[in-house]
């Protein structure tokens, strides 16, 4: 169907779409494409340009696929042609603010895929009897970080694969520069693009229909001669539609402009409309008697806005910043200047950068965190351009968008109170690292283990990930790597904070690590040390006896890393940490040297045969089997060293302590929960990126993990209820962790 066909439809009698106003041409070929009529294309891609009414379009049509929405519209009165079957409604993953792998998961809960990773739900798409139907609206405002570029990832990584699955019928709305990169991926009868700026598509009848609609006092418009009388509201709203080259937004920003400030207007003189989104911008500048240039710059931080919108306290300094003068009062006197290009909008709980709050980054599985940092910007007020393609216009008119980004990034970093990230405006914690990635600074910004704690972790970990690895430094990669468990478990920042400690001193960054038990944060945990094993199957923990005399000569071939070891006076070997803690509480245990003789905590952990400083434990009677045996390598629980000793010396805690203990342990795949005996109360949770090969809790609270990285201890910070003396509660969910069976199996 061509756009004379426009023409037809009206003159056939047939009503305008209420919502859309037009595009009957568009409409029927998105009706064929839900039909499945024979010719028509498998797969649609809608393109244009900026303010070109693609997600207006979008929605009218979904509108009509909608069961429950059909029953609202004037179907009878609408061109048959333009009307979808009434089918069931196809799903709609919205990529807004998502990064591709949230959006992919998205699209495997909807149709509740048996998908473990990002390949499987395209396998598990292309097995389905049933061709399923698909469309991805407003491609370009994918991503938690605009920066990043995710529009791209989404292209590359959701919409070309589903639209090279046989068994999915896909209709998406992407950037004209990524429409060609999707449709190339196809056979050309299987695939059609749909630009809404050629003429093919144009709509010029219901570009004049919008400015007319717009112009009537039913809509809004105050009384004016051009707004009540129908002849002269029709000339209008020809000129408006004439001039705006079928740009929606620019005709959109006309009627806004000259509706609010109708002195000084003559529709007569064409010369006052404009004919594009910068003009409109221009234009209504002069109208007021101002200086254009400063009505872009009090909007520049609005186009420069990450996540929902800007707080409106912070829009005066970040004005202030990037014009680089004080625009106070130009702000208290352009309010009325600004206003048709502001919207105002209540900030949802998810503003904290999560997308919708609900989405797993990673996939499925795992166990959430009891509570989250979402809704941090809930209830008040942010602003926003009231369309992307406005912000790109006043983006692009700046002379250095990055000098731009830099003085809004310092005058963000100077707006936060002392430097105490606890004390940050939610936007500036969860949304600099973008500013600072757009300003090319964000390494520079990657040294803070507050901000790494307070901020966003989808937001923070799509912007780090933006930047090239080689680029970043040590806390960054570490950040790097918990990110996907940050993101997953949806922490609050406390547990984020717990999190990141522990994976500082895995990493050897020691100081980074204590500094998070500087800041305030209650953390369940101090991570004492950690080892880099692997092939570790499970721990235990128990003592050592006392040790008299001198001590024996120690073994000087090394530790399980093959470095250097040292004697010790009480005949242990004390091997260079991997990971020491500077500061860390050290409770209980001898000290080497001081003539102290008490049983010494350490932790067993059964390794593969021949692994550096471990002793073989021989093989069951009868057991002729052949493959690798297994050993023992005893480690200090307090301190990070190996222990030269015979594991046959190992005591293990005695039941009556074990029931004395303060704290338990439960344990499933991927998490483990320490409780407090008195109370049931759980006072440490910890998750996994890895499945959990062996973990035990001594008496005194020392927790040992190992997983496929290595061995971890942290010592449970928390203060245990006093047990009453009446019959102690009784447990009751999980039962504690079967899984130390080091050297006598399990004796939590």
């Amino acid at each position: 169907m061509s756009a004379s066909d426009e023409g037809n439809a009206a003159a056939a009698g047939y009503a305008p779409h209420p919502y859309v106003g037009g595009r009957t041409a568009v409409l029927r070929a998105l009706a064929a494409w839900r039909m499945r009529w024979p010719g028509a294309p498998r797969v649609i891609v809608l393109t244009g340009n900026p303010g070109s009414g693609r997600s207006r379009l979008l929605t009218g049509f979904l509108m009509m696929c909608d069961p429950g929405y059909r029953k609202q519209l004037p179907l009878d009165d609408l061109d048959p042609a333009t009307v979808p079957p009434d089918l069931p409604a196809p799903a709609v993953p919205s990529p807004a603010g998502r990064t591709a792998a949230q959006l992919l998961w998205l699209i495997s809960d909807h149709f509740g895929l048996n998908a473990d990773h990002t390949d499987d739900i395209f396998t598990e798409l292309a097995t389905r009897e049933e061709p399923v139907t698909i469309v991805v609206p407003d491609v370009d405002q994918a991503g938690p970080v605009r920066a990043a570029n995710e529009p791209v990832r989404v292209v590359q990584d959701v919409l070309k694969p589903l639209a090279a699955t046989e068994s999915v019928q896909l209709l998406a709305d992407v950037p004209r520069e990524l429409a060609a990169e999707l449709a190339g991926a196809l056979p050309r009868g299987q695939v059609q693009i749909i630009d809404l700026d050629e003429a093919e598509w144009a709509d010029p009848k219901g570009l004049v229909l919008h400015a007319e609609t717009a112009l009537t006092p039913e809509a809004g418009a105050p009384e004016l001669p051009y707004t009540t009388d129908p002849s002269a509201r029709r000339a209008l709203a020809e000129a408006i539609a004439a001039r705006a080259d079928g740009n929606r937004l620019t005709v959109q920003l006309a009627v806004q402009s000259l509706l609010m400030q109708p002195d000084g207007f003559d529709p007569a003189d064409t010369s006052l409309l404009p004919g594009s989104v910068g003009e409109a911008l221009d234009l209504h500048a002069r109208r007021l008697g101002a200086d254009p240039q400063t009505l872009r710059l009090l909007l520049a931080p609005l186009a420069f806005a990450e996540g929902e919108g800007l707080p409106v306290q912070l829009w005066g300094a970040l004005a202030n910043a990037v014009a680089g003068r004080d625009m106070s009062q130009d702000l208290a006197d352009g309010m009325l200047l600004a206003a048709p290009f502001i919207q105002p909008v209540e900030a949802s709980p998810d503003e904290d950068g999560d997308g919708d709050g609900d989405e797993d980054e990673d996939g499925p599985g795992g166990e959430a965190a009891d509570d989250s940092s979402a809704g941090a910007d809930t209830g008040r007020t942010l602003l926003r351009l009231m369309h992307p393609g406005l912000a790109e216009e006043i983006r692009s008119a700046l002379p250095d968008t990055r000098d731009a980004q830099t003085k809004i990034a310092m005058a963000l970093l100077e707006a936060v109170p002392q430097q105490d990230w606890s004390k940050a405006d939610p936007y500036i914690r969860d949304h600099l690292a973008a500013h600072t990635l757009d300003a090319g600074l964000l390494p520079q910004l990657l040294t803070d283990p507050g901000l790494f704690a307070h901020a966003d972790p989808v937001t923070m970990r799509a912007a780090i990930e933006a930047v090239p690895l080689e680029q970043l430094g040590a806390p960054a990669r570490t950040y790097l790597r918990t990110a996907p468990l940050l993101t997953r478990s949806q922490a609050p920042a406390e547990l984020r904070a717990a999190f990141l400690e522990s994976a500082f001193v895995e990493d050897g960054l020691a100081p980074y690590a204590e500094a998070l038990h500087t800041l305030g944060f209650t953390l369940p945990w101090r991570t004492l040390w950690s080892v880099p094993l692997v092939g570790v199957r499970a721990v235990t923990t128990g003592s050592l006896p006392p040790q008299g005399g001198d001590g024996a000569t120690a073994d000087a071939s090394g530790g399980p890393d093959g470095t250097p070891v040292a004697q010790a006076p009480d005949g242990t070997v004390a091997q260079a940490p991997h990971a020491a803690t500077p500061g860390s509480a050290q409770p209980g245990g001898p000290v080497p040297g001081s003539g102290t003789a008490a049983p010494r905590p350490v932790a067993a952990f059964v390794v593969p045969e021949g692994t550096p400083g471990s002793r073989t434990l021989p093989r069951p009677d009868g057991d002729g089997s052949e493959g690798e045996g297994r050993a023992l390598l005893l480690h200090d629980l307090l301190r990070p060293e190996y222990v030269d000793a015979d594991p046959a010396q190992v005591q293990l805690p005695s039941e009556q302590a074990q029931t004395a203990a303060p704290f338990g342990l439960s344990r499933g795949a991927d998490y483990l929960r320490v409780w407090a005996r008195a109370d049931q109360e759980v006072v440490a949770a910890l998750l996994s990126d890895t499945p959990f090969t062996g973990a035990d809790l001594s008496p005194d609270g020392v927790l040992v993990v190992a997983t496929a990285r290595g061995v971890t201890a942290r010592q449970i910070l928390a203060t245990p209820p006093p047990a009453t003396p009446t019959v102690p509660a009784q447990r009751t969910g999980t039962a504690d962790s079967d899984a130390s069976d080091g050297l006598e199996g399990d004796h939590s």
